[in-house]
């Protein structure tokens, strides 16, 4: 009798998973801070698999807001928000958006690679990532400066996997999945009929692993920062495939000329300008398949022209022997980063907390970060929005949570945390993109 393929799969997987049943040897906090522990590497066939199953928000339920503060939506029922952007008249501006899909040549996984393949996709459908890309850019407005947004209109639409933006004068720009496009806006406008510009590509292709781009401009807006992630793990791929990926690229708005400002770093998100130094910072995703307790995630300065590692070392100089052949003269050089977040926790919003701020003073000086969560730690990492307080332009101490319960009593995710922006009045807003709203976090009273 023959088996179908399929349940061959399945049966492989499940053999698979079975294997994979190792929980973290060391608490989250072990991998936090300026000098992580960094344990030796655990391999194995296929990631530790530890999904959080997207349910949503129950009737009535929300967040829970660290003592002191106090949640409340401030909008509900988008379609997977993931970022932010507050315009000077405190419109709220979401990007409505997930993966674009996988045009003609995409690589194909064969062997074993095509089961983990397949186990993957399961996955992300279960942590809710497998969703339809809304393509829009939404606006959000306040007027009554009740906390809750009362006008909700389409600003764009007709985009491709928007993610971050960036006003610089009248002009709007939006990164999408491959590109960085501008769009000409008026002060107070709740929609915008043009096409659109653009300004400069960005890496993307048929396959766009890590597809989200952000966008910060300089203080005075002549230059465009841009967030490119890897198109994959470890360049399993080939380095062909990451051709100006893993970086933070310089971009002249006024003529799209284009120039690397840092590489090596996995997948990078977030990015905020330090008001005390004016230094560039972001968070990064890290490398996968080393085990729960590997590899942080981590928040960092970015130095022009600096090296971050990846594929070839974490942490600054620990070796990853996965990618071949080995570079010693780039580990050599391989910068390492400022501030480790934990194993897994996804990092990916991140804005700086400043003194008008509507929360409580010690907030005040530091950086809050959205931890989309883990899908392949056990116990799960991430699920909350923290805040990094910072001292002369350096982190300076353990995170703090400012809003957590993303998990419910049963493991399922009720909500992720991903973009975070501070409002016009100085309130923290959160985007979620499983409970499908806007939080939005102030003082209590």
């Amino acid at each position: 009798m023959k088996l179908r393929p399929t349940l061959v799969a399945t049966a492989a997987v499940a053999t698979l998973i079975g294997a994979c049943s190792g929980v973290a040897k060391l608490p989250e906090s072990a991998g936090v801070g300026p000098d992580p522990t960094l344990p030796p590497p655990e391999k194995s066939l296929i990631p530790t698999v530890k999904i959080a199953e997207a349910t949503g928000w129950p009737a009535g339920a929300k967040p829970v807001a660290a003592s002191g503060t106090q949640v409340q939506a401030f909008a509900t029922g988008l379609a997977h928000p993931r970022w932010l952007h507050v315009l000077p008249n405190g419109d709220v501006l979401v990007a409505e958006s997930a993966a674009p899909p996988k045009g003609e040549g995409a690589p194909k996984p064969q062997g074993f690679g095509k089961i983990k393949s397949w186990f993957m996709k399961k996955a992300m459908a279960k942590a809710g990532s497998a969703v339809p890309s809304a393509n829009r850019i939404t606006l959000l407005r306040d007027a009554d400066g009740d906390g809750v947004a009362e006008t909700r209109t389409v600003l764009l639409s007709n985009l491709f996997s928007p993610f971050g933006m960036a006003l610089v004068g009248n002009d709007l720009y939006v990164a999408n999945a491959d590109a960085v496009m501008r769009f000409a806006y008026t002060p107070g406008a709740t929609s915008i009929g043009t096409t659109g510009t653009k300004v400069a590509d960005l890496p993307g292709g048929p396959h766009n692993h890590h597809w989200t781009k952000n966008i910060i401009a300089s203080r005075d807006g002549s230059k465009l920062y841009a967030t490119v992630g890897s198109n994959s793990n470890v360049a399993e791929h080939g380095l062909g495939v990451e051709e100006g990926r893993a970086a933070i690229w310089e971009i002249d708005p006024r003529t799209g000329a284009k120039r690397l400002y840092a590489s090596g770093l996995r997948n990078p998100n977030g990015l905020a300008w330090d008001p005390s130094t004016g230094m560039l910072w972001t968070v990064v995703n890290e490398r996968d398949e080393l085990g729960n307790d590997l590899v942080p995630d981590y928040l960092t300065s970015v130095r022009d022209g600096g090296f971050y590692g990846w594929p070839y070392s974490y942490f600054g100089s620990v070796v990853d022997a996965r990618p071949q052949p080995p570079r010693p003269d780039l580990v050599a050089k391989a910068i390492k980063p400022d501030y480790a977040l934990g194993s897994h926790v996804a990092p990916l919003g991140l804005v700086v907390g400043t003194d008008a701020s509507a929360l409580p003073a010690p907030w005040r000086s530091g950086m809050f970060v959205g931890l989309h969560g883990s899908w392949n730690r056990k116990p799960p990492s991430g699920y909350k929005v923290v805040f990094v307080p910072f001292s002369a332009g350096k982190p300076s101490g353990p995170p703090q949570d400012v809003l957590t319960g993303f998990l419910g009593p049963e493991g399922q995710a009720q909500g992720r945390p991903v973009g975070v922006a501070i409002d016009k009045r100085g309130a923290l807003l959160v985007a979620d993109d499983v409970g499908n709203t806007i939080w939005r976090v102030s003082a209590a009273g």
